[in-house]
């Protein structure tokens, strides 16, 4: 697979750099780029946060059309140097934090402010999108009130979820990726 490339904004056309090895499932091109235009312009002004970051493609391509911040994070030490070094490459560090750190822990903790997306694609196979996705739910003030919940998984893991705080609202199926959203539930 070649190396993700930013497809719109301030950086458009620009290559990232891949993470060594096979720690990560990069997002191909045509689903990040099928992924912002379900945003569209939303994504001007708004905040992000990427659990499982990898190369940072989506919340660099976020930062490219206009977000205002970007939180990325990755528990790999290799995805986070490549985050950092792609980040640098892109000339879109600045308003973008880069941790290292379990998905869950971080969750376990009081978010500085809520998101207006937060995007997970975690390892497949592994039922880690649903336990991040309870996670999330047990501490849902880390999405805004009307901000979504975007899970990417491979289509074969997907199942319905009993959640409080969140509901499904869509699918979007590209070959072997499917996206889900969510939104809060209204009360």
């Amino acid at each position: 697979m070649s190396n993700p490339r930013i497809i719109s904004g301030k950086a458009r056309g620009m290559r990232l750099q891949g993470v060594p090895g096979n720690i990560t499932r990069p997002i191909t091109d045509r689903v990040k780029e099928a992924l912002f235009n379900i945003i569209g312009t939303d994504i001007q002004n708004a905040s992000l946060l990427d659990l499982f970051a990898g190369t940072g493609s989506v919340g660099i391509e976020a930062l490219s059309r206009g977000a205002s911040f970007v939180h990325l994070n990755d528990i790999h030490r290799l995805a986070v140097a490549t985050i950092r070094a792609n980040l640098e490459h892109t000339r879109l560090k600045e308003n973008a934090k880069v941790s290292q750190q379990d998905a869950f822990s971080l969750l376990s903790g009081v978010p500085s402010q809520p998101f207006d997306y937060i995007f997970i694609a975690p390892p497949q196979y592994k039922n880690l999108w649903k336990e991040i996705l309870f996670k999330l739910d047990q501490n849902h003030e880390w999405l805004a009130s009307d901000g979504w919940v975007i899970v990417q998984i491979d289509p074969v893991e997907y199942e319905e979820l009993a959640l409080n705080n969140f509901s499904e609202f869509d699918q979007r199926r590209y070959g072997s990726t499917l996206l889900v959203f969510y939104e809060k539930s209204r009360k």
